[in-house]
């Protein structure tokens, strides 16, 4: 049983990090790469057309990472791919706590594994310069459109609680079935359309640290807040909306899932196999 658990957590770990390492990768990638990107003009005939993606391209980026991850390894490990969702679901209770520290560290090395890819495909053009350019979030004279600490402060709060509402709503059993991941990718998209202007959009720490250090310029003496609102927002969302909502599934994780701990396998069977409610 114990072996059979420990196999299970390390699919569930690994999980984590492809998803959170795709969810940077085409996210910040998209914004490091295409936002703006210009064509070159072709014989010297005419200027350069701009063909970049722009803000709601990256907003539809980071949705879309989320949307294929989800359903692709959802299943195994409920798709968190961000230590706020992780925490979030944690005090609602449908994840248990001895799991979390896994889950986080999977989910900052999926990130900064992203992060690092990012950096050397971006290095291969010699115009490029990492500094500033590596889509990091900020605030004050690292925001994108100037917000302050606190502005920046009150938006990634306030994003983040109610991405994670969005999360623990859309996994309720009465939710159409198998649309849970469109609707969490289609708010992340809403989230970044909101607030790339404000701070490049956190919502998520594993995220803002995977490209911080490869960015510099500030950044990672500003990370502290892209973990410390995120984990605010999450935290009161996660304690609050069985109050709200009247929903409360705090005995079963975001798959839909009873907890493992309360559950009795037989020997020889698989405790990771889906399970119906």
């Amino acid at each position: 049983m114990g072996a059979m658990q420990t196999h299970a957590m390390s699919k569930r770990l690994t999980a984590e990090f492809v998803g959170t390492f795709w969810l940077v990768f085409g996210g910040c990638g998209s914004a490091i790469f295409a936002a703006g990107f210009l064509s070159t003009p072709t014989l010297g005939a005419g200027a350069p057309v701009h063909l970049g993606i722009g803000f709601v391209g990256v907003a539809l980026a980071f949705g879309l990472t989320v949307v294929t991850m989800a359903y692709a390894v959802g299943h195994v490990s409920g798709a968190h791919f961000n230590p706020a969702v992780t925490l979030g679901v944690t005090i609602a209770k449908r994840f248990e706590w001895k799991d979390v520290p896994g889950y986080v560290g999977a989910q900052v090395l999926g990130g900064l594994a992203a992060g690092g890819a990012l950096w050397a495909i971006a290095r291969g053009r010699d115009v490029f310069d990492a500094t500033g350019n590596m889509a990091a979030n900020g605030f004050a004279e690292h925001s994108p459109g100037g917000y302050s600490l606190m502005a920046v402060l009150c938006a990634e709060i306030l994003l983040t609680m109610f991405f994670v509402y969005v999360i623990l709503g859309v996994t309720h059993e009465s939710a159409p079935t198998g649309f849970a991941p469109l609707a969490i990718g289609l708010c992340l998209t809403l989230i970044h359309l909101i607030s790339i202007p404000i701070s490049n959009t956190s919502v998520n720490p594993a995220r803002s640290t995977a490209v911080a250090f490869f960015n510099g310029d500030g950044a990672p003496g500003q990370l502290w807040l892209f973990w410390v609102a995120p984990l605010i927002g999450a935290a009161i969302a996660g304690a609050t909306f069985h109050l709200i909502t009247g929903v409360d599934r705090r005995d079963r994780d975001i798959t839909g899932e009873v907890a493992l701990e309360d559950v009795v396998v037989p020997d020889g069977v698989d405790p990771d196999a889906p399970r119906a409610l």
